[in-house]
């Protein structure tokens, strides 16, 4: 068997080299020419997978080792017979830490706010699951749930109104509930004053030149961003205007990126009805050095928390090298795209808060209780 993978995807070679032959290739520049003598393709969201790509080629199975599938055109797949399979869930967690390393970097204690989700699939849902579970005041739009799947639904216009607002949409062009642009110039002017409104689902369903003008007008407004509209050429001047920035790196925890690969190689032994041989329990040893430490005497839970997140996980780097790719971008030095590429080509290893013990000696254990509900093994 031939197989074409993403050069990003971690492992790739470890688990589908006792498949067939691997051949890695950049992932946004794939070409029909790379994928035609290929018998399966697998890739992550750069990859437009379409008739231009795939036409003429003996691919019979496309893994994307991603949550989202925008970039996957289903209907030709079907037409041509082509099995195709995701990785749903497998970055969800990574997503929620982001959020809350956002949240954290900001000094924004997310218990006494009205908590405002837009979409909950896998990675809002499970956002959702988290914050309740922390006492938080909760508002979700998901038109396509009901009120049984989440009693906490509500109207787009309910949502905007809260403190904190985090998108978690997949991008949907199409029927009966398309979320391209869903938050426009109308959407945007409603947001309260200092709000706080957090993208991490997909670029496009904000309008981005509306909020680029929104920001010019209301430096109140608090916004971070992950994903951009469009990749990699986003607008630098909204950039400029965002408190944190990032190359759609969210879900680009080691451990999400590595359960999408096991999740593809997992589908694509289906698909050729052989039993998987590779797994990451057997390839990924536990983590070392994973012991963290903080001074919990006579502070606030939220407090150990901002010192254990930024122990793990410091977002402000993430932002840092964004900016310095658009600095080097405006001096002529390099092209933003080929930059934002590489930024997530090169993306630092960032393991998840579960990784991670925390000794601490003073403090309750409801506290430790709604520590572990972000994630990290108290002792």
């Amino acid at each position: 068997m031939k197989i074409v993978a993403d050069e990003n995807i971690p492992l790739v070679n470890e688990f589908f080299s006792r498949l067939g032959t691997v051949t890695c290739l950049p992932g946004r520049t794939l070409s029909s020419a790379d994928v035609r003598d290929a018998d399966a393709l697998i890739v992550r969201s750069v990859t437009r997978v379409n008739e231009a790509l795939l036409a003429g080629s003996n691919v019979k199975f496309v893994g994307t080792c991603t949550i989202g599938v925008d970039h996957l055109d289903q209907a030709y797949l079907s037409a041509q017979g082509i099995r195709w399979s995701s990785a749903p869930g497998c970055n969800a967690n990574s997503v929620v830490e982001f959020v809350y390393a956002a949240l954290s970097h900001l000094d924004i204690n997310w218990l006494p706010v009205k908590f405002g989700i837009i979409g909950c699939g896998n990675v809002g849902g499970l956002l959702y699951k988290r914050l309740k579970a922390q006492g938080v005041d909760v508002r979700c739009y998901d038109p396509n749930l009901s009120p049984v799947q989440n009693p906490d639904l509500t109207t787009l216009e309910e949502v905007l109104a809260c403190d904190v607002i985090s998108m978690h949409t997949p991008l949907v062009v199409t029927g009966p509930y398309p979320s391209f642009h869903l938050l426009g110039h109308k959407e945007l002017s409603q947001l309260k004053p200092d709000a706080v409104l957090i993208n991490a689902g997909r670029g496009a369903v904000i309008n981005n030149q509306a909020l680029l003008e929104i920001l010019n007008a209301r430096p109140d407004l608090r916004v971070v961003l992950d994903v951009w509209e469009p990749e990699p050429d986003i607008s630098l001047e909204l950039l400029d205007k965002v408190l944190l920035g990032s190359p759609h790196i969210a879900g680009y925890s080691y451990d999400g990126k590595l359960n999408g690969t096991e999740i593809v190689y997992q589908a694509l032994c289906k698909h050729i009805d052989t039993q998987p041989k590779a797994s990451l329990a057997a390839l990924v040893p536990p983590l070392e050095n994973n012991q963290l430490r903080v001074d919990d005497e006579n502070r606030t839970v939220f407090e150990i928390a901002q010192s254990l997140i930024k122990q793990v996980y410091d977002i402000v780097a993430d932002d840092a090298r964004l900016r310095e790719t658009a600095r080097k971008a405006l001096a002529g030095e390099i092209k933003f795209g080929e930059g934002f590429d590489n930024l997530r080509k090169h993306y630092p290893k960032r393991r998840e808060f579960h990784n991670y013990q925390v000794h601490l000696e003073s403090v309750s254990e409801a506290d430790k209780r709604w520590l572990q509900i972000l994630g990290f093994r108290c002792v």
